[in-house]
């Protein structure tokens, strides 16, 4: 396919604020192929099999289980989904990578950590980073689960400061090797790996650098004991000590001083991914809270007829299919950047790296909205259960638990919002996402006379598709005048910074959900559309509701006298509903039909 024809109509990373995307430009989950289709069964089909039935074993660190069930995933090819053929993977798209990630860690967070840990920042890192000999070698066996492998970037002083680790690689006398010497922490799967991915920092480079280390104890390699966790008991976490361990010279990942730049793009596919592995956890949790509700029997009634306990069911299962809605659109974006990258003659590992890089903006997003999404659904989940939900005897104590890391995974939310809106402002600046232009006309619409026209909002989800076009206008208002107000000290108002961040991310989501269902209304009809229709408005209603307080918050902390009051005044007119949704009628058609169903049906 000609990179002219997959261009057309495609928005670049972080467009989607400042252009309208037509439903059908979007990828959905009901448009999954016959073959990723069979691929998300055989993967379901293996968790129910292999690690849903073991999940006490799971929670009484069983280590060796999680090897065994990561070697029978290699077996089948799971391990090398996204690994190229010539390297004995599948070569499969990003979308199927992104599936196979999502069905296969809803069970436990033990091996999505092992699974994320060993394809993503294991694995990927050589597949894109490594020369062709280092290829070869090394990602054959990590494709088919021979070896496994782990990634050494943090340090005790080095957690978010990623490039301020203090581990040191010096060149031997002969120039052969490196002597790498230096201790890192929170190594996931350090316990049984083949291999390390090592940062470290030669002389007094401004960058660290990558190093591929084979793990061998007789090598200056040690390791403390498996640490004591919150959650995840089975994923193997020790802190590795390195002191003058030799690593030929040959083994440098990419360049020197280049190892930062792998870091980062680590992250963007690790953040995507971690969206992902939150997805099939929270299906799982709302089947397990559904059949409890169902089966559960108080004042000679289920308490899933119960309107307290349908609100819970609803607000979980909405938010997992807008975690999907987004999740899903997002893979299929960076996938089609890879493809025109491909088609215009670049590498597989320069365009996959590209690709990403261009939606990192979405990543970061997604990373946030659905590891909190994780977190909720499993907070409610032991609401619905009450006490047998405090009990370790019930599924709920340990998808809480859990989830809890995913919020500090691959970047905390804190940074990764922060960091939404800063590379948004750098895009803008580059040329790449014009934010200027359409900020300075909400700027003059804000001072103009505002229309007092009724809008026709007869066409189904026409309104919805206004009003995100308004919350559109938000994020421009606030963000246009902080950064007018700030130009590059923006940075430093943190608070500021994450208000912006929040409106950005309720905005992308909630308009993610709003064009699945809009896409699904016109080729399957709207009766079939009834649930997921009341979930895109129910959503879209807190998001507008979540704007507001974000961006009064926000415009109060550095706007005042006539610009504040002309900005709250924009605010108002820009979330001002002309026909506000009946949010309990929405969610009791939403639980309804999960309670029938018994089980997440969307």
């Amino acid at each position: 396919m000609e990179s002219k024809e997959l261009n057309k109509d495609m928005l670049r990373g972080g467009q989607f604020l400042v252009k309208e995307t037509p439903c059908e430009n979007i990828f959905t989950p009901e448009d999954f192929s016959e073959e990723q289709k069979m691929m998300r069964d055989s993967v379901k089909e293996f968790v129910d099999r292999e690690i849903w039935p073991n999940k006490e074993r799971f929670e009484k660190k069983d280590y060796a289980l999680t090897e065994e069930i990561m070697r029978k995933a290699g077996e089948l090819g799971l391990l090398g989904v996204a690994v190229p053929e010539e390297y004995d993977g599948l070569g499969m798209g990003f979308v199927t990578t992104m599936l196979v990630c999502d069905y296969i860690s809803g069970a436990t967070g033990s091996i999505a950590t092992a699974f994320g840990a060993h394809t993503g920042i294991g694995t990927m890192p050589i597949t894109l980073y490594g020369n062709e000999e280092q290829k070869k070698k090394y990602v054959p066996k990590l494709a088919t689960g021979e070896w496994f492998g782990a990634y050494c970037l943090t340090e005790p002083g080095a957690g978010s400061d990623a490039n301020s680790g203090k581990t040191k690689a010096v060149l031997s006398e002969d120039g052969t090797h490196y002597k790498i010497t230096g201790q890192k922490m929170w190594i996931s799967n350090a316990g049984f790996c083949n291999l390390f991915v090592v940062f470290a920092r030669i002389e007094d480079d401004k960058n660290i650098t990558g190093f591929i280390v084979e793990n061998n104890p007789e090598n200056g390699i040690s390791m403390g004991e498996e640490e004591k966790k919150l959650g995840i008991h089975s994923s193997s976490t020790r802190q590795v000590f390195f002191n003058d361990t030799e690593v030929p010279v040959e083994n440098m990942l990419s360049e020197r001083g280049n190892g930062f730049k792998i870091a980062m793009n680590a992250l963007n596919v690790g953040r995507i991914k971690l969206a992902a592995a939150c997805l099939d956890a929270q299906r799982r949790v709302i089947d397990s809270a559904v059949k409890y509700a169902n089966d559960r029997i108080q004042f000679k009634t289920p308490i899933s007829q119960f309107g307290a306990i349908q609100q819970k069911l609803a607000e979980m299962a909405t938010a997992a299919y807008v975690g999907e809605s987004a999740s899903y659109r997002a893979a299929k974006n960076i996938e089609d950047r890879i493809a025109i990258r491909m088609a215009d003659g670049a590498s597989h590992s320069e365009a996959e790296l590209k690709g990403v890089e261009e939606y990192a903006i979405e990543c970061s997003i997604l990373k946030v909205a659905v590891s909190e999404d994780i977190q909720n659904c499993s907070d409610e989940g032991i609401q619905i259960y009450g006490g047998m939900g405090f009990s370790a005897d019930t599924p709920m104590e340990s998808a809480w638990r859990d989830a809890r890391i995913s919020r500090i995974y691959e970047g905390t939310n804190e940074i990764n919002r922060m960091l939404a809106v800063g590379m948004l402002v750098k895009k803008a600046m580059k040329g790449q996402v014009d934010l200027l232009g359409p900020a300075t006309a909400v700027g003059q619409e804000l001072t103009g006379i505002p229309s007092f026209d009724t809008p026709d909002f007869s066409e189904v989800l026409s309104e919805e598709k206004d009003m995100i076009a308004r919350l559109k206008k938000v994020f421009l208002m606030v963000a246009g005048s902080a950064v007018q107000k700030y130009g590059p000290q923006l940075e430093d108002h943190q608070q500021l910074l994450m208000s912006a961040s929040n409106i950005l991310i309720k905005v992308y989501m909630a308009e993610s959900a709003i064009l699945r269902t809009e896409k699904n209304i016109k080729r399957f009809g709207e009766d079939s559309q009834k649930e997921q229709l009341a979930m895109s408005k129910l959503n879209l209603y807190h998001a507008v509701d979540d704007i507001i307080k974000n961006a009064k918050e926000a415009i109060v902390s550095f706007a005042e006298g006539d610009e504040q009051r002309m900005m709250l005044m924009g605010l108002k007119r820009f979330t001002k509903y002309q026909n506000q949704p009946n949010v309990v009628a929405l969610r009791k058609t939403i639980a309804t039909t999960l309670t029938e169903a018994n089980t997440y049906c969307y």
